[in-house]
């Protein structure tokens, strides 16, 4: 590889350490809940619906994890797959690697079960330990070392996909590359993107990768709209309040790179609590769509999404399986959302017209 070996190698098996201890647990159960089927694998960078595992793992310390953890965990799975959900989203540092270690032990207990879903993760966070501040990392040494420590906490031979999480500024996008492609070649990751970056930052990723980048993970939502305003707005004043980089829907839309949306539920702003005039108009409308297509405000909010040309795939972060099973018709159903409908969530939610 072209980058020089790491330097922080005690610092790094002291990160590897606090998020693999070993688990409290009770008694272990051998067997699952959970009936193999033969729901379809979710297409690789997205399907119309992820679950987001940020949730599982019990407590965000390294503390162990416990049984009840797995079991929470075999819930949220199991509402998932009852929803038609059959893609989950991962990222090493969630509940320092306590999510991916729960996630395993339920795929280890259920068998069948990874021979049909999806299984993304991340890797390039660093977090802050007390000692050491966070950062970001995406040297190739490191991608590859936090990848077979997600792995073996998985308990999965590969990752679907890999998504690298946040743009680190030291990083060799051809030392990255290579990594990527070290990875691919051993078949331990079958397909790659990233998520938070820009148009020109995955276009100067893309010029060292010879694999194509599938997926653009970003906190896309009804109440983070800047992604949409940056279309609408150019040529106003209004154009320099919105921070979203310029350009990124579309290049990932010409490019055929799947775009993921991260919090796509908005804490929950149009379905439970709100905060603003303008997120209880929202809410109400919301409740009032959902009423006349016999559907969940859950839903709704999402088919806003997903009706966008982009076809963004929701990564729904609950870990709760009444929640899960609320999002059941985006996963399972065509967005019914007609254009003036999906304009009137908008300019709702936004409290203004149009320009």
């Amino acid at each position: 590889m072209n980058s020089t070996p790491e330097t922080d190698s005690t610092d790094d098996t002291r990160n590897a350490r606090d998020t693999q201890r070993t688990p409290a647990r009770t008694a272990p159960r051998t067997t699952s809940r959970l009936t193999p089927g033969t729901t379809p694998r979710t297409a690789p960078g997205g399907g119309r619906v992820l679950l987001g595992c940020m949730g599982l793992g019990g407590s965000w310390d390294p503390s162990p994890y416990s049984g009840a953890d797995v079991d929470a965990a075999e819930a949220a799975i199991e509402a998932a797959l009852d929803s038609g959900i059959t893609a989950f989203d991962h990222a090493d540092i969630y509940r320092h690697g306590k999510a991916e270690a729960v996630f395993g032990e339920v795929l280890a207990r259920t068998p069948g079960l990874r021979e049909r879903i999806t299984v993304q993760s991340k890797c390039g966070v660093r977090l802050d330990d007390g000692d050491r501040p966070g950062l970001y990392d995406l040297r190739g040494a490191t991608i590859v070392r936090r990848v077979e420590e997600s792995l073996a906490r998985l308990r999965t031979d590969f990752l679907d996909v890999l998504l690298l999480h946040r743009p680190d500024p030291l990083a060799d996008p051809a030392d990255v590359a290579e990594a990527l492609e070290s990875l691919h070649r051993q078949g331990l990751v079958r397909r790659f993107g990233v998520s938070n970056m820009s148009a020109p930052q995955i276009s100067r990723l893309q010029a060292h990768l010879s694999l194509p980048l599938v997926a653009n993970q970003l906190e896309l939502s009804l109440l983070r709209r800047d992604w949409l305003e940056d279309g609408v707005l150019v040529n106003t004043a209004a154009a320099s309040a919105v921070g979203f980089p310029a350009g990124t829907v579309e290049h990932c839309m010409a490019h055929g790179i799947g775009l993921q949306a991260w919090a796509p539920l908005a804490q929950g702003r149009y379905t439970g609590r709100q905060e603003t005039a303008d997120e209880h108009a929202t809410a109400a409308l919301v409740a009032d769509l959902a009423k006349e297509k016999g559907t969940t405000p859950e839903t709704i909010v999402l088919w806003w999404l997903q009706r966008h040309p982009a076809r963004i795939a929701p990564v729904i972060g609950t870990s709760r399986p009444e929640r899960i099973r609320a999002c059941r018709d985006a996963a399972v159903a065509a967005p019914d959302l007609g254009h003036e409908e999906w304009y009137h969530l908008w300019i709702t939610a936004r409290g203004a017209a149009l320009p």
